[in-house]
């Protein structure tokens, strides 16, 4: 038993440092960040998808500041949202079932002042069966801004 938990350990870890050197897949633009975040919602809904967390990254960050002696604000605007596609999380999870890690799946959007320009986008996923939801993901991301 011992030597089954640690092999799919081992695996876990190479599988995890294999992702963690992928890139963060990203757009930029100059739309307002209300209407960045209003395009993100209105995708994941026209998509029939729920948003199953919303994380206010830059109130959180700003809120605890000076609990953990920061002294910059990072962001104006930062938020995560979080959700899930029965169709696509069956499929991944039923080719690897260690894909569980992905879901649910994010998309972020930022803006740092008021006057840079926002950023949203997603981390990359590894090959096979989860570049079906990084499409999907990359679908999303540029339906919020207008792109397709």
């Amino acid at each position: 038993m011992h030597m089954l938990f640690a092999s799919l350990a081992a695996a876990c870890v190479i599988t995890t440092a294999a992702y963690a050197a992928d890139p963060i897949i990203y757009e930029v633009t100059d739309q307002s960040y209300d209407d960045v975040m209003f395009g993100l919602e209105n995708a994941l809904i026209d998509a029939g998808l729920v948003i199953s967390e919303h994380n206010h990254i830059a109130e959180m960050l700003e809120r605890t500041k000076a609990d953990v002696g920061g002294t910059e604000t990072v962001f104006v605007h930062a938020d995560i949202l979080g959700f899930c596609s029965a169709e696509l999380s069956r499929k991944a999870m039923e080719a690897d079932p260690l894909n569980i890690r992905f879901c649910p799946y994010q998309i972020f959007a930022y803006q740092q002042t008021d006057d840079s320009p926002i950023i949203i986008g997603y981390d990359s996923l590894p090959d096979g069966v989860m570049q079906d939801v990084q499409q999907f993901l990359d679908r999303l991301t540029r339906d919020a801004i207008g792109l397709d």
